[in-house]
């Protein structure tokens, strides 16, 4: 029996030996704790043991690697005791949570290089973030990119230093009078915050110690050699403009130096494809001190975003929805039944009109509600889909907004969808195969996350137990893998978030779906069952694209501004080799537009080669040369982003295929030039 059980395991086993020969030499030994690992199967301890010290029974080549623990599902320092039956994982950088240990430790690496070298400079935060970390800090001199070089190799002489990283506790009024003696103005302002009687956690490696709740890795040494600076900004203290603005230093760190250089390839790759220069320069869209956070969209802009809201359209009618549309202003009264009012106010903008308040809605849920509440409703009339382009407006902090990334207003591709218990689980199918449907055909991969209670909510634990489980149902029998987000979910709801990666493996939250109980009985919704008797539905809201704006930010980043022919602003342009030929090429682009093509005629007195240059430059997907051959034989020269040199093509030929590749959608180009 032992050997079947520790074959696999010679350290067990070993260990195993070890304790059986304490218990022939000391008697009977009892066991004072197990420990259920990841894998399920458990180790006995007989006294308490740190997360660092199991890691170093289960291996040493994991111990080595360790960056974290997860002790009962929650993230713990590598420090932390383990004293009574638990399940243990220990996490490396290969999960995110290690790697955000490792970065958190690098911050405060990062830290103790600009106090080394900047003695004055005053700390505020420094998290780990998804790409990596930052630190925000006030300076006497104001920092360049020219410092960051001399940071990083003082922090290099702090990883090799091999600084013990440890931890202990202050009181709260200890802790205040500690931060007031290093002169740490912004420490002592967050400790002040917490609540008396808090026990404050610290790090301290070698001279340096921050204010920190952890978890961090062991040594600076653990760190490595794969970090870099990458950028600064300023930053409000808080993230409120009256505060002072302080300096931002944004940087990375991986495991391993190879996986920093891909990072840092991917970034360099992010600047050529950076939505906002390619928006200026292809003409989509624009910005302008008049209003800050609101785009204007030019008319390549406006046929890119129109394109977009009819192939919207064409699958919502095909997926059985139908489009309403609802007022942008709505009173304070609806606002408060809907939660808005006492959950999301500071997000809204309000006016008064006639004595009474109103505001600007940020979502487009309450209307929807409306118009669901219109006229009676029967079960037969379940599942009712009804969709809304809705104009919403949200208040953003002027640091925030990022082309259109981060606007303050934005067109949203809602969806409500109202219906019976029962169909839950089919409409959230429905709802997934559309948003695959939608991001196969751009080219993204995505994966799920579920979005669980936030703090900030409403409804009972009830509710928001069966609204959880109808969604982990609906995803469990979609055999769909997903990970939970704990206490992100909406205010009247939990949701599933589709985060769609691009072609260069970033990641975009853009697809959501949430399931409400709580609006249906805030506004006293209700249909006629199949027994005659009233019955509260349930609602989905949804969005596929999310915000227009946000999602044609990320398609001219995600196709470097080389859009699929379908959606290319100008589909085809006509060079014309000379102004003797521009007659021809004024007749071709008649055919063109005949046929619905976009096109355009480039009348300028150039050289072929530039037009060919210009044409290239603007992403134009067909370019078609037209001089003495083409015109006495009612062809064009053909040029595409995709193959280069086409050869000659009868008009009409060329129309056709063109239109066969705009209606299946065709992408032929994989990457931008």
């Amino acid at each position: 029996m032992i050997g079947r059980i520790f074959a696999k395991d010679k350290h067990y086993l070993r260990e195993y030996l070890g304790v059986t020969r304490m218990c022939s030499r000391r008697g009977r030994m009892e066991v004072k704790m197990k420990v259920t690992l990841k894998d399920g199967s458990v180790k006995e301890y007989a006294q308490a043991m740190s997360v660092i010290d199991i890691a170093k029974d289960l291996s040493e080549g994991l111990a080595r690697m360790a960056c974290a623990g997860e002790v009962n599902g929650e993230v713990v320092d590598l420090r932390t005791v383990v004293e009574e039956d638990a399940s243990v994982n220990i996490l490396t950088a290969r999960d995110a949570e290690g790697l955000a240990a490792l970065r958190h430790t690098a911050s405060h690496v990062m830290a103790q290089a600009v106090k080394r070298l900047y003695p004055t400079a005053k700390l505020a935060i420094g998290p780990s973030i998804a790409d990596g970390f930052y630190y925000d800090m006030e300076f006497e001199t104001p920092l360049t990119s020219d410092d960051f070089e001399k940071i990083e190799a003082e922090m290099k002489k702090i990883v090799k230093e091999d600084l013990k990283v440890e931890r202990f506790t202050k009181s709260r009024e200890d802790a205040i009078a500690f931060m007031k003696e290093k002169n740490e103005p912004y420490k002592v302002e967050l400790i002040e915050d917490l609540p008396e009687g808090e026990e404050i956690s610290f790090y301290s490696q070698g001279e340096f110690v921050d204010l920190c709740a952890g978890p961090h890795l062991m040594s600076t040494k653990d760190v490595g050699k794969a970090f870099k600076i990458m950028s600064l900004a300023g930053a409000y203290w808080r993230g409120d403009e009256h505060n002072k603005m302080l300096t931002r230093l944004y940087a990375t760190a991986f495991a391993k130096k190879d996986e920093l250089e891909a990072y840092i390839t991917m970034m360099e790759e992010a600047k050529k494809r950076d939505h906002r220069k390619l928006g200026k320069e292809l003409g989509l869209f624009m910005m302008n001190e008049a209003g800050p956070g609101f785009p204007f969209f030019l008319p390549k802009g406006m046929v890119l975003k129109n394109t977009l809201l009819d192939y919207w359209r064409e699958i919502h009618r095909r997926a059985g929805y139908v489009e309403v549309s609802t007022p942008i202003i709505l009173n304070r009264k609806l606002w408060e039944t809907s939660g808005h009012w006492d959950h999301y106010k500071n997000n809204m903008y309000t006016t008064v009109i006639d004595e009474e308040d109103y505001a600007i809605k940020p979502m487009n849920c309450p209307g929807g509600v409306l118009v669901y509440a219109s006229e009676p409703r029967s079960y037969r009339d379940l599942p009712l889909r009804v969709g809304e382009l809705g104009l919403v407006h949200r208040h953003e902090k002027s640091g925030q907004l990022h082309g259109l990334m981060r606007v303050r207003s934005f067109t949203q591709d809602d969806a409500h969808i109202f219906m019976t218990p029962e169909q839950i689980k089919e409409e959230i199918k429905g709802v997934v195969a559309l948003i695959d449907e939608v991001y196969s055909l751009f080219g993204f991969e995505y994966h799920v996350e579920l979005s669980t209670r936030p703090e900030d909510s409403m409804g009972s634990d009830e509710d928001w137990e069966m609204a959880t489980d109808a969604l982990k149902s609906a995803l469990d029998e979609l055999k769909l893998p997903y990970v939970v987000n704990e206490g992100d979910g909406a205010f009247y709801g939990p949701k599933i978030d589709f985060h769609l990666v691009d072609c260069i493996g970033r990641t975009w939250q853009c697809g959501t779906i949430q399931l409400d109980f709580q609006l249906p009985q805030r506004f006293a919704l209700e249909y006629i069952g199949a027994d005659g008797e009233k019955h509260r539905p349930i609602m989905i809201h949804r969005v596929v694209f999310g915000s227009i704006e946000r999602f044609i930010g990320i398609l001219i980043e995600h196709f470097a501004g080389a859009f699929p022919v379908w959606l290319a602003p100008v589909q085809v342009k006509v060079l014309p080799i000379s102004d003797k030929y521009m007659d021809y090429a004024h007749s071709v682009q008649e055919k063109l537009f005949d046929a619905g093509i976009r096109s355009e005629v480039d009348t300028r007195s150039e050289k072929i080669g530039y037009k060919i240059r210009e044409a290239q430059t603007s992403k134009i997907p067909y370019m078609l040369v037209v001089g003495q051959k083409e015109e006495e034989e009612g062809t064009v020269a053909v040029r595409s982003r995709a193959a280069g040199d086409e050869g000659a093509k009868n008009v009409d030929v060329f129309v056709e295929e063109l239109l066969k590749e705009i209606k299946t959608k065709e992408n032929r180009l994989k990457s931008a030039e």
